[in-house]
């Protein structure tokens, strides 16, 4: 079975997400407080979504139900078979997991190099900016279905101090820990890095053109994945952009390589910003030959520059 969170974002070119059904029991009065873990999979990849999850329950459920009995960790520190089945147990109609909610928004690569490429570059939505938009929506989506949201505590995105506070002012009524390793730390992050590692990897086999296709872990530093981007490029589109990420360095390197066969572009974003460069330098050469004019040379100024 198709994890549910995989449905919503096959085959979509734009960002999607998924909120998975409210437990009834966390819509009821409940003498436990409850907690939520965020956390991202496929952030550094040059190919495929940048998937962000979010688990909750309460804290009572987690500490005599989830940790006593299932081997939830960082995701990374998992096998794939082990972090599928622990995921499939909150899905599917015999699930055991059944008082864990869950969400997750699947940033296409389109939309992130979209995000990324924006001209001029101050309107640029950097990845940072891009993981707490998606996160602070997936908290916001988990409260308007009436959850009340005690302690949410997620790995961190850039400085922990800054997001946090970011977090809390975003939100006054809840309270945050944001955390290097959050992951490994603290139970309900671990269960949202599972959710999220599996939804990317599925979405990533999903992009295969066929059986045999091999794409690697699609990180730049995957020998597999360097070699798919190499095999793969035209020499005009370069690759399909619902796989890849333009906005990467090892994109623009593979682009920009004269030895193949590759149809070179000039934007008109890239004339601009040179043109701007250029005009810079040459005020920044003026100053320097006003302020401190050669030795027995004639002090330049801009009146007898030209002459």
């Amino acid at each position: 079975m198709v994890p549910p969170t995989v449905e919503a974002s096959l085959d979509s070119i734009y960002t999607k997400s998924y909120f998975s059904p409210v437990p009834p029991e966390l819509l009821k009065y409940n003498d436990s407080p409850v907690i939520m873990g965020i956390d991202e999979a496929g952030r550094g990849p040059v190919m495929g979504p940048m998937v962000y999850a979010v688990a909750y329950s309460t804290q009572k459920y987690q500490d005599e139900t989830v940790i006593p009995n299932y081997e939830f960790d960082d995701s990374k520190k998992l096998t794939d078979p082990i972090r599928r089945k622990l995921f499939a147990k909150m899905y599917e109609h015999n699930e055991e997991l059944t008082q864990i909610g869950y969400a997750t928004t699947c940033i296409t690569p389109l939309d992130i190099s979209r995000g990324m490429s924006k001209f001029p570059p101050t309107r640029n939505y950097n990845l940072n900016e891009q993981a707490h938009d998606v996160t602070m929506a997936l908290i916001d989506g988990v409260l308007k279905q009436d959850v009340k949201l005690d302690h949410v505590y997620v790995d961190t995105v850039g400085p922990p101090a800054s997001y946090q506070k970011k977090l809390e002012q975003r939100f006054p009524d809840t309270k945050f820990t944001v955390a290097k390793k959050a992951d490994s730390l603290y139970c309900m992050v671990s269960v949202a890095s599972v959710v999220a590692k599996v939804t990317r990897d599925i979405l990533v086999e999903s992009l295969k053109r066929n059986p045999d296709e091999v794409l690697g872990s699609g990180y730049p530093s995957d020998p597999k994945t360097v070699a798919w981007l190499k095999n793969n490029q035209t020499s005009l589109m370069g690759w399909p952009a619902n796989m890849v990420r333009f906005s990467w360095q090892t994109c623009q390197t593979l682009l920009d390589n004269t030895t193949k066969d590759n149809v070179l572009i000039k934007w008109e974003e890239q004339y601009m910003d040179s043109r701007k460069n250029a005009a810079q330098k040459t005020k920044q050469l003026q100053l320097q030959m006003v302020t401190k004019p050669a030795r027995g040379k004639r002090l330049r100024t801009l009146d007898n520059w030209y002459q």
